[in-house]
């Protein structure tokens, strides 16, 4: 994390291949998340119809990448949501165990076609819900609704998968601050991932083929089958170190410490659906919603 955007294109010049773990990009410093998993080998049953993934609904952040999101229960008049990483919060990084819900914020965010051309800038109301406690996301809430970007941009916002992915699943990596996809498979679960101080469960990592850099955090990880949400690109192992910053190790539930250099991550997002009730509030007490509470 805080590792300037400078940093990684001098990595893409160096290398031409772009292995930089998934952190924010600057305006001015830039803020990311990293982590490790251990190998889990793909079921071989046939392989589902995959689809093309666009940038339609992604958009970019002063310092990372998000995407237009709703639930399967949400309205078209509900306030629309932005998902981001955790640490990618404009007042910075959540300690380890803060919980952030209902802070205000104005933070602006450019809205982005299936060709990745901005269309439009969207506002914040609120930061609905921020940590990077177990995993590393902000929520914000919109002073738009969903029929009202639809109708005015020609853009629908991103479903949220509901239910845990799976290993091999194909996805893309959708970067609005890069307007840039990244394909690659889910390649295994690490039990918990560590990065400095922060710890995060059940995170996703990638086959190498997602080689994503600064300024992809935050990114919508899509299932290229159903074009849903299934995740949110937080963070790679960038210099081999073990549980540093910008260098996360996998502990599995034995307490064994394994790192992946340059391999990236993303911490999911089927358990937030269930802290989203009615109107798109959120409500940390449903049935079913296990994300931290403040």
């Amino acid at each position: 994390m805080r590792k300037p955007l400078v940093a990684a294109l001098f990595a893409l010049v160096i290398t031409g291949a772009g292995v930089a773990p998934a952190v924010a990009a600057p305006a001015p410093a830039a803020a990311s998340a990293s982590a490790s998993v251990s190998a889990v080998k793909a079921d071989t049953k046939a392989a589902p119809t995959l689809q093309a993934v666009s940038l339609a609904g992604t958009v970019a952040l002063s310092n990372c990448s998000g995407s237009v999101i709703r639930f399967p229960n949400s309205a078209d008049s509900d306030p629309a949501l932005v998902l981001s990483n955790g640490h990618c919060l404009e007042t910075g990084f959540p300690e380890p165990g803060e919980v952030i819900v209902d802070q205000a914020s104005s933070r602006t965010f450019g809205l982005l076609n299936s060709a990745g051309t901005r269309v439009a800038t969207l506002r914040a109301s609120k930061v609905a819900y921020s940590t990077m406690t177990d995993t590393d996301v902000t929520i914000y809430q919109l002073t738009s609704t969903y029929t009202t970007i639809k109708n005015s941009y020609g853009i629908s916002a991103l479903t949220v998968q509901d239910t845990h992915p799976t290993v091999g699943t194909a996805i893309t990596v959708a970067s609005g601050y890069w307007k840039r996809l990244y394909n690659c498979s889910i390649d295994g679960f690490a039990y918990r991932l560590k990065e400095g101080d922060w710890t995060w469960k059940d995170s996703i990592r990638y086959t190498s083929a997602c080689n994503t850099i600064g300024g992809t955090s935050g990114s919508p990880v899509i299932d290229q089958a159903t074009g849903k949400v299934v995740a949110v690109n937080n963070t790679g192992n960038e210099d081999g170190e073990t549980c540093t910053v910008n260098n996360p190790c996998e502990v599995d539930a034995s307490g064994n410490v394994t790192i992946h250099p340059g391999i990236n991550y993303a911490e999911e997002t089927y358990q937030i659906p269930a802290c989203f009730t009615t109107g798109n509030k959120l409500n940390l007490s449903a049935s079913g919603c296990t994300l931290p509470k403040p």
